[in-house]
């Protein structure tokens, strides 16, 4: 990353969201600035869910008003009025399930750009977290070794070089640079604290984001088989399939009003701190980090000077003096105190791990790899997140709009099935060519097949008591009757005529029972002869 900051710029969305109208449950204009603490801040996006509640109570009654007109208002059931509903009802549907579909196209890559959003807001919170806890890490080990181990070696040269004025002098000055190197090391800011904070963040963002990113997932695969059930009912005429999916589409579009509040809420809250992220920050690390260290991440500059240079100095200049300090006494007191070596090399291992350590230590507390990542998390949040949050809304309103269509059209295409089904329940069941007829013969084997097609006067007796008078007239053969023209136009229906020589059959006539006709034999003929008979 280069020396310069890479400014950090709101989207455009952002501000508009910013912009909305924050009011309270008073009806009381307040602050638009991020205070998720204050209470009428709170208010304020609890309102704008409120806003949502109300455009589902409105949906709901313009449902139920249309829904009662429907029930109330009756229409003739002429064939000229019937196709226009028919075609009314089958495009209401084609358009209720495209718009289910785009919504769900536009849910899944909401929900995705969400997810992507957060992530890279909890990797960018636990590299933070990484960063500051490898500082503490650092400071504890260095305060530590100089504490203990440098402490321990000195106490003992101390007793070595007790005959040597000199060399006593010289430890004591290395104690008072230990103790100097202690005192920078203590004036660090605690970035434990922030580094426990910073955990706790990025953990319970990351299981909100789970719950949250799996809840959708379930919410737009319900919506999408609600539409293809309710697609399959309407194309198979089936009343509890319509029925069913009637009540899970008034659920479905309560769901979608409730998501659309919540991720309105969202959106403005988030949009809010993305306008001025860096004013909520500052403000919550008051007493924590001082505010130069926490204008010096946040505004990564080379006009700023770095908070952390002056002891980070006096680090490396103590260092430097305690191991030209050793290298006089390796050099001068180890002759006369072969006894002393251990403990001086001992040190000088110390110093060197010590120097490492602020090594570092310096590149840890540079501004660049916090800046870092926190422009990451701004631009995970505010580009990636709050776009994803949009385009939910957006889905909501869709899939909304796409089952208010399918609610109005579902009752239609119930009452054009039981407007059929009457239709198809007032025909004369003991119309001989009615298709039902025939099922209800073919049902009972105690009834001829003559009787599904004929029916005789009471005035002429059971079939057995007949006796068949002499033929006056020749018959021709049954298929010649059954291949005229005449017989396929006439009257509609006699009741106590002969099937042969009344007329033609009516619409119902299927091609099958003609085959059963022509099918007879001149013998069968012959033996129903005299039931013919008028």
């Amino acid at each position: 990353m280069s020396l310069t900051r890479v400014d950090y710029i709101a989207p455009w969305w952002t501000y508009w969201l910013h912009n909305f109208p924050h009011i309270n449950l008073r009806f009381q204009p307040t602050d638009k600035s991020f205070q998720p603490e204050d209470e009428n801040y709170q208010q304020s996006l609890i309102f704008l869910g409120c806003v949502a509640a109300a455009g589902l109570g409105l949906n709901l009654l313009c449902l139920a008003i249309y829904l009662s007109c429907l029930c109330c208002c009756r229409k003739n059931e002429e064939e000229e009025t019937k196709k226009p509903n028919s075609c009314c009802v089958t495009w209401s549907a084609v358009a209720g399930g495209l718009i289910t579909c785009i919504s769900v196209g536009v849910g899944f890559y909401g929900n995705s750009e969400t997810n992507d959003g957060v992530y890279q807001l909890t990797y960018s919170l636990y590299n933070a977290n990484h960063t500051l806890g490898g500082v503490d890490s650092l400071v504890t080990g260095t305060m530590g070794s100089m504490r203990t181990g440098l402490h321990q070696h000195l106490a003992r040269l101390d007793e070595i070089f007790a005959t040597r004025g000199d060399y006593v002098q010289t430890l004591q000055f290395m104690q008072q640079m230990a103790d100097n190197v202690i005192k920078q090391l203590l004036g660090l800011p605690d970035w434990d604290v922030a580094k426990v904070d910073l955990a706790t963040i990025a953990d319970q963002t990351a299981n909100i984001e789970y719950y949250r990113w799996l809840t959708y997932l379930l919410l737009l695969i319900l919506d999408l088989i609600i539409c293809l059930i309710a697609c399959l009912g309407l194309a198979k005429q089936s009343r509890w399939l319509l029925t069913t999916m009637m009540v899970f589409g008034v659920l479905t579009l309560i769901l979608s009003w409730t998501s659309l509040g919540a991720d309105l809420a969202a959106a403005v809250g988030t949009s809010d701190f993305c306008v001025s992220p860096d004013k909520y920050i500052m403000g919550q690390t008051k007493g924590i980090i001082t505010a130069d260290i926490v204008h010096y991440y946040l505004y990564c500059n080379q006009t700023l000077s770095n908070p952390f240079q002056q002891p980070l100095t006096i680090f490396q200049r103590s260092l430097t003096t305690m191991q030209i300090q050793i290298q006089g006494l390796l050099q001068f007191a180890v002759p006369l105190f072969p006894t002393a070596e251990r403990d001086l090399l001992g040190i000088q291992n110390l110093l060197n791990t010590s120097e490492a350590s602020l090594h570092q230590l310096t590149a840890l507390l540079d501004c660049r790899g916090l800046n870092k990542d926190y422009l990451d998390a701004m631009v995970g949040v505010c580009y990636d997140g709050v776009e994803g949050v949009l385009y939910l809304c957006l889905f909501s309103i869709l899939a909304a709009c796409a089952f208010t269509v399918m609610l109005c059209a579902i009752p239609r295409a119930l009452r054009q099935i039981a407007s059929r089904e009457q239709d198809y329940d007032d025909i004369d069941e003991e119309d001989p060519f009615n298709p039902r007829a025939r099922r209800i013969g073919s049902q009972n084997p105690n009834h001829t097949n003559l009787h599904s097609f004929c029916s005789y006067s009471s005035s002429m007796g059971s079939q057995n008591s007949l006796h068949p008078p002499a033929p006056t007239v020749s018959n021709p053969p049954m298929s010649e009757y059954m291949n005229q023209p005449a017989l396929f136009g006439g009257n509609p229906r006699f009741e106590n005529v002969p099937l042969i020589g009344r007329g033609s059959p009516p619409p119902s006539y299927s091609p099958t029972m003609r085959a059963t006709y022509l099918s007879m034999t001149e013998e069968q003929s012959r033996h129903f002869g005299s039931d013919f008979q008028a």
